[in-house]
């Protein structure tokens, strides 16, 4: 990219780049839970992104690179201004089957897809929100950003294997955490006694 003019890269970044801002805003508020440090992660990311756009290779993933950027970020930055990092005590979270009952319930290949794409309010958001943030991140990353194991582990650095475990994990503690609700709101039914 080093024949490209000033003005060149600038449409090609604001062409490839800049169309991905809603999906980076939509994840940096999960990942930061406050609207103000979101959007100066995703200023981050983005300046970070124009600077070095003449790495990015033009062809490939521009969203997974995009996310690469800001996760890199957040890790580095805002992950070290937050609280001690949550404890759980995995063994405690039994395997609810919130998602397997609404697979009986309804005739649905992928129900944690079709959980998500009906439903997303104020509760949701706060059971996504109150994930541990290793698994906060690849649950946004997969479930609502739609990327593949192998674009989570290259976002994440992570290896396939941890990125398949911290999904399992994340899995569990959201279908724990949504069980009431999906209740409540009528997306299953009551087990009887």
């Amino acid at each position: 990219m080093a024949d490209l003019t000033k003005k060149e890269i600038r449409r090609r970044f604001e062409k490839e780049a800049m169309i991905h801002v809603d999906p980076l805003m939509r994840t940096a508020r999960r990942m930061t839970k406050n609207d103000s440090d979101s959007e100066d992660l995703v200023q981050e990311t983005m300046l970070k992104a124009y600077r070095f756009f003449d790495r990015f290779e033009k062809g490939t993933n521009c969203k997974a690179w995009l996310f690469k950027i800001m996760t890199n970020i957040f890790i580095n930055n805002y992950r070290s201004k937050s609280k001690a990092p949550q404890s759980l005590a995995f063994d405690e979270i039994d395997d609810s089957f919130l998602f397997g009952q609404l697979a009986q319930v309804k005739s649905v290949s992928n129900p944690e897809v079709e959980f998500f794409s009906r439903i997303f309010d104020d509760d949701v958001k706060e059971a996504i929100g109150g994930l541990p943030e290793d698994f906060r991140i690849v649950v946004v990353l997969s479930f609502l950003e739609g990327f593949s194991y192998q674009e989570i582990a290259d976002i994440t650095d992570l290896q396939i294997g941890t990125v398949k475990s911290r999904l399992h994990r994340g899995r569990k503690l959201l279908q724990k955490s949504l069980w009431d609700y999906a209740i409540k709101n009528g997306f299953i039914k009551e087990p009887l006694n």
